[in-house]
């Protein structure tokens, strides 16, 4: 039987996952299957999938959080932000968490678009899993200053205090209006349900570089269309970003560095 690999949100039925790990899979000859599952309670999907024999597991939407409390070990990375999105077993049961997520954003930006990071102002839209696992990775980028605003104040400024060595600050979105930035992520899942940040669109202005890290293949998410409305220069979904940080969580299972190059392309 094939090692068994998943991943698990909800919802989960847009994903792409398993379509790019079978191609990695076949492209580094590793015998493997993928699934997508849909779950209302992680820790019990979790403890089926690994109590099946199940070798790692890929965590979305709403789970990072429950993914680090459900491991027994975890990267530095997951230590300080408290969120996973790869899961491994290890060879004596144990459940080892990480998050490729940073890697997969910080990789898309600076080596398939060529923006270098450093010393750039980033603004970060949403205070969750999805933004807490990439810090780490922008951090090592060496931009000059990270914003996080989220709709929760507290909880954007409790995440910029993990990292009271850095110039990075959490407010409010009402906390913005007299500020620039160079690039805009949007973290929210505020586009799974069709709505928008609510930031002033001067904010776009100055902006060389705006990145939503949802995904969709048929039309432009709702972010992305909001910033080509404001005639952003560079505007990304986070497709390219799912395909760098699953080559990560493909090399932490199985050892082997799967070739990203054109993936979209040939798949898509």
């Amino acid at each position: 039987m094939s090692d068994q690999y998943a991943v698990v949100g909800n919802p989960i039925a847009h994903s792409k996952s398993p379509q790019i790990h079978a191609y990695f899979a076949k492209q580094t000859q590793q015998d493997l299957e993928y699934h997508k599952i849909f779950s209302e309670n992680f820790k019990k999907t979790a403890t089926d999938f690994f109590a099946k024999g199940g070798k790692g597991l890929n965590i979305t939407v709403p789970f990072k959080g429950d993914a680090f409390r459900f491991a027994d070990q975890c990267s530095e990375r997951v230590k300080k932000t408290q969120a996973a999105n790869t899961l491994k077993r290890l060879d004596n049961g144990q459940i080892f968490a990480d998050n490729t997520d940073g890697i997969g954003l910080v990789q898309d930006l600076t080596v398939n678009h060529q923006y270098s990071l450093k010393d750039k102002r980033i603004l970060m839209l949403g205070a969750g899993g999805a933004a807490s696992g990439v810090l780490p990775s922008l951090i090592e980028a060496q931009p000059q200053k990270i914003t996080i605003a989220n709709r929760t104040i507290e909880k954007a400024i409790n995440l910029a205090m993990i990292y009271p060595y850095m110039d990075m600050v959490g407010c409010g979105y009402n906390d913005l209006k007299q500020a620039n930035f160079d690039l805009i992520i949007n973290a929210t899942s505020s586009g799974l349900s069709g709505d928008l940040p609510p930031i002033p669109v001067h904010l776009f202005k100055n902006c060389q570089f705006a990145y939503d890290m949802m995904y969709s293949l048929d039309a432009d998410t709702v972010f992305v269309a909001w910033a080509k409305e404001q005639q952003v220069q560079h505007v990304l979904d986070g497709f390219g970003m799912l395909i760098e940080q699953a080559a990560a969580a493909f090399n932490l299972w199985r050892g082997i560095m799967p070739n990203t190059t054109n993936i979209k392309t040939q798949l898509f």
